[in-house]
């Protein structure tokens, strides 16, 4: 990736994957006002450069559908659990960047009267053009369908230049980097590489959507600080993946 010219950021619009396991503290579930406090100012620092952005959150913090379906509860049931608790973290997010003076939108896949709006395209558009983050929440409205697939489809609805998934490690390695820490980290790959090498980066009805449609994504570890905004100025930071040429 060629580095920016004067400071200026790398793209205009972007769409951050949040897990839910971003806004938990180190007991490991629920919501921390510190880690919420961190995540937003690290999305500031690159609405700061005039980047609008989006999000998309999980629940992991809160719910883990598969989890309960594999303990025996009704998986569709379990699906929707998880989904509310998007709404949950939402407000959470959203209260936080309230606290920084950030303006915010929190929109839902499913009504939610009286709390956010409901998913709205052209006005999750109009707001990012305001400078207003947006923060997407109840996944894709249905059940058996990741956040990992909201995140690619909100990123094409809203026009966003990459998909910017944030996650614990470093980027996508060839092996998992916990277990074999001189595990090779991917600069760069491409789409039928993620799925002929069945490396695991997001669901694969994610991959099919920001492959067929020409959205980058890029996975990189949320927790390095200014890793974002870095990545807005031009540094190659993580995995960049793209449709080959």
């Amino acid at each position: 990736m060629d580095h920016t010219k004067d400071g200026q950021p790398l793209y205009r619009r972007i769409l951050v994957k949040l897990s839910g396991e971003a806004l938990q503290g180190d007991l490991g579930y629920g919501l921390d006002p510190a880690k919420l406090a961190r995540v937003c100012q690290e999305i500031k620092q690159v609405v700061d450069l005039g980047v609008e952005v989006a999000i998309v959150i999980g629940s992991g913090n809160l719910i883990r559908g598969v989890d309960f379906y594999t303990a025996g509860m009704d998986r569709i049931t379990a699906d929707q659990m998880g989904m509310l608790a998007t709404v949950i973290n939402g407000l959470a997010l959203q209260d936080a960047f309230t606290q920084q003076s950030i303006p915010v939108k929190v929109m839902s896949a499913f009504p939610v009267p009286g709390l956010v709006e409901v998913n709205n395209t052209r006005a999750a558009r109009e707001a990012l053009k305001d400078g207003t983050v947006v923060i997407f929440t109840g996944g894709t409205g249905n059940p058996l369908v990741t956040t990992d697939s909201a995140a690619a489809l909100r990123g094409i609805e809203v026009n966003a230049e990459v998909v910017l998934k944030a996650t614990k490690v470093d980027g996508v390695f060839a092996a998992d980097p916990i277990k074999n820490p001189k595990a090779e980290r991917y600069k760069s790959l491409t789409y039928d590489e993620v799925i002929e090498q069945r490396l695991g980066v997001m669901d694969l009805n994610a991959i099919f959507l920001c492959r067929d449609n020409s959205l980058p994504l890029r996975v990189f570890n949320m927790n390095k600080q200014g890793a974002l905004k870095r990545i807005m100025l031009g540094e190659d930071i993580g995995t960049l993946i793209k449709t080959g040429e």
